[in-house]
């Protein structure tokens, strides 16, 4: 038997503006929703719901209602979801039509769609928990499995979403990782003792993602009967497959013009026809099969780029300026309290705005120049440093009216952010333990 288990990233950062020393200290509204570029963000959300979010819901929903052994899971980012609730309510809607099938999962995940494990555990945690009850608001689910930014996991990163209390988490089914074994079975990560680990058939999953339109590749035209020969080749070989791939897949990195909406109508019936498939959701999943050994993760991985690791983010030193810089004024904007400010913090740690500054212009180049509104990565980071001077300064102001919250630290230490982080850890406790 082989379960097909489909997940779905769905997310939309808010860009930032192109932000000119000239604003500095003159403009607080850091986004491309005010000012003489209004509503960037708003027509790219529109764009992409007309291209994919409201066609590819319609199908699904189409596919939901007919087959109800259909199911699927998705993982929404805070801001996507702020972004519907403030641009656009109707795809908002959509979404809740197919979660209240009964047959969708949503995920966890951090609320920023950030990086916030690798600089502060508190930070994450408050994150995960602020991503919770969003979750919870606006669909009325508890998410019981994990799904980090960019599917960004390790060993660490296992053990820290199983304390959190999540009995799953998604990673990457990477060759330099699995080895020999197949992403097509649960794995334990290692010196964990409850959570399991759903790897990505990355070869699959691709196959839609990335090769459905590429007409030199040998399998071009892909039709649901052919992919389904390949989904019924694991029966005997392997308890699940892991569709894992960005939502924007249908209608937008696919266009419709493809076929890939019809090749989605055809697909969970082929898929159906043979008496051994099923879908689940990853709950589901989790709850179905048992491990077939340890998963051994002991450095950062993503599913981004050929190289599967934090290169997209981290990879050259102005992105590690601008996240340094992030994570460094963290703990000043924090003591301000000042409810919007610090969301617009975290708004600066969602992952977009350092993948901007990305210089792979080689195999991977395409992709980082995805909804990128620079002309540079140097563009990027130029426009990012300027609103962390603005940040700054109005922090500065703000401890001058307060001398008792002054933070003294120098803007020049970055190397020393894991310093700071002990009120990031202490504020996110008292949320998760439910202390004021």
């Amino acid at each position: 038997m082989v379960s097909v288990c489909f997940y779905f990233q769905v997310h939309q950062p808010y860009r930032v503006k192109k932000y000119t020393i000239f604003d500095i200290g003159n403009n607080s509204n850091y986004f491309y929703d005010d000012g003489d570029n209004k509503r960037n963000n708003e027509k790219i959300l529109r764009k992409v719901s007309n291209k994919c979010y409201l066609p590819a819901n319609a199908v699904l929903l189409e596919l939901l209602n007919k087959y109800p052994e259909f199911k699927i899971s998705f993982s929404f980012s805070g801001v996507f979801l702020e972004q519907l609730e403030e641009f656009a309510p109707d795809v908002l809607d959509s979404f809740k039509k197919l979660v209240d099938t009964g047959q969708v999962e949503i995920l966890a995940e951090t609320y920023y769609h950030s990086l916030a494990f690798l600089y502060s555990k508190g930070e994450f945690r408050e994150q995960v928990k602020l991503h919770e009850n969003l979750i919870k608001r606006l669909f009325g689910l508890t998410p019981k499995v994990f799904r980090n930014t960019e599917l960004i996991y390790s060993n660490e990163v296992a053990r820290e979403v199983e304390a959190m209390g999540y009995k799953g988490i998604l990673s990457e089914g990477s060759d330099n990782i699995l080895g020999w074994r197949s992403p097509n079975f649960l794995y334990r990560p290692i010196s964990t003792k409850k959570i399991k680990v759903l790897t990505k058939n990355y070869r699959l999953s691709d196959d839609l993602a990335f090769r459905f339109s590429e007409k030199s590749w040998k399998e071009w035209p892909l039709t649901a009967p052919k992919y389904v020969e390949w989904v019924n080749a694991i029966n005997g070989n392997g308890n699940v497959l892991n569709l894992f791939m960005d939502y924007e897949t249908f209608g937008e990195h696919q266009w419709e013009e493809t076929g890939i909406f019809e090749f989605m109508r055809h697909l969970p019936g082929e898929i159906l026809k043979h008496p051994d498939n099923n879908f689940k959701t990853p709950s589901e999943v989790i709850d179905s099969y048992n491990v077939m050994g340890d998963f051994d993760v002991p450095h950062l991985m993503s599913w981004a780029d050929v190289e599967r690791d934090l290169s997209a983010w981290l990879g050259n030193e102005i992105q590690h300026s601008a996240i340094n810089k992030v994570y460094f004024l963290g703990h000043r904007v924090l003591k301000t309290k000042d409810e919007e400010l610090i969301h617009k913090w975290r708004k600066l740690q969602t992952s977009d705005h350092f993948y901007y500054m990305c210089t792979k212009w080689f195999a991977d180049g395409d992709v980082h120049k995805y909804f990128n509104p620079y002309e540079s990565p140097y563009d990027a980071f130029i426009s990012f440093m300027n609103v962390l001077q603005d940040l700054e300064l109005r922090l500065e102001k703000y401890e001058m009216m307060n001398p008792d919250e002054k933070c003294n630290l120098s803007s020049s230490n970055f190397n020393n952010i894991y310093k700071f982080n002990s009120l990031l850890n202490n504020k996110s406790e008292g949320m998760i333990n439910g202390n004021n």
